[in-house]
């Protein structure tokens, strides 16, 4: 969803300003109806983008056209989380730089491991948060039944219906993040059944325990180690490898005192240093 924006952005400067939050708000848009609104108004913007998104595909970026549940989602998260933790070991040689990412690893393990053995919630972290939210806005919605699984539910004069049976609810939200939404909350309420059991496994403290389950066991010294003679006798070289020219991607320039004194969002003289002019009205010129 943001690297197509930002190919929006490159191609359709003209546009991206103003429809950048409608892009945004129609990318989660948990109905379809909801989400053909907001793409009329990129099409009125303008219909050059409107095409492009089409033809990227809706069901790469958009919530209500998603193939799979939240759960089956493939994100990057966990290789920047990896990446950032790692910012300051990449400026090791490669055996150090592989033993800051086993300590990383195994410390990692240790602690969400012990995190979810403490957890005494039926849902983990912020799923847990998210199905109290729920909880809170369902109490003022009415119930009215239709059949044993199926009910309808108010909500301020909008009627959504909620089916236990297929776990869905009308506004999308049941379905895609198999957590009961606030529709379905107060149906659950009123038939007086548990949440936890009408939400997906993934988000459940027994399922973070068996993610932690294979333990990452420490190293011996190098001394210790036993290796082969067959790996000894061989010379690993390093790669064949022309340094580009340019500064390396990830290291800015170290400013100067001067540079960092400037205040920011306003011109500042390159002669005298002030902030507020420029060196062609400078009037503190020696």
């Amino acid at each position: 969803m943001w690297h197509l924006w930002n190919n929006v952005q490159k191609k359709f400067r003209k546009s991206h300003e103003k429809l950048s939050g409608v892009f945004y708000t129609m990318a989660k848009a948990c109905t379809k109806n909801e989400f053909d609104m907001l793409m009329d108004t990129v099409e009125k913007e303008d219909i050059r983008v409107k095409e492009y998104l089409d033809l990227a595909g809706y069901e790469k970026w958009a919530l209500c056209y998603a193939q799979v549940h939240r759960g089956w989602h493939m994100t990057s998260n966990i290789a920047e989380s990896i990446n950032a933790a790692l910012v300051s070991a990449r400026e090791l040689p490669i055996f150090e730089f592989l033993e800051e990412v086993r300590l990383l690893f195994g410390r990692w393990n240790h602690d969400y491991k012990k995190e979810a053995t403490c957890t005494f919630t039926s849902l983990i972290g912020k799923y847990h948060d998210i199905l109290a939210d729920n909880e809170a806005l369902s109490t003022r919605m009415t119930v009215v039944p239709s059949m044993e699984y199926v009910h309808n539910v108010n909500d301020d004069g909008r009627y959504f219906v909620v089916c236990l049976k297929e776990k869905t609810c009308t506004c999308g939200r049941f379905q895609y993040e198999e957590i009961p939404c606030e529709h379905a909350w107060a149906v659950l309420k009123w038939k007086s059944l548990p949440p936890d059991e009408y939400c997906s496994d993934l988000y459940k403290p027994k399922t973070m325990l068996k993610t932690y389950n294979m333990p990452i066991h420490p190293l011996p010294d190098v001394k210790a180690w036993l290796i082969p003679d067959s790996f000894i006798v061989d010379d690993v070289l390093p790669p064949k490898f022309k340094r580009p020219p340019g500064r390396p991607k990830g290291k800015p320039r170290k400013k100067t005192a001067r540079e960092l004194s400037r205040i920011k969002g306003k011109n500042t003289c390159s002669t005298c240093g002030m902030a507020g002019h420029n060196r062609r009205s400078c009037r503190n010129k020696p």
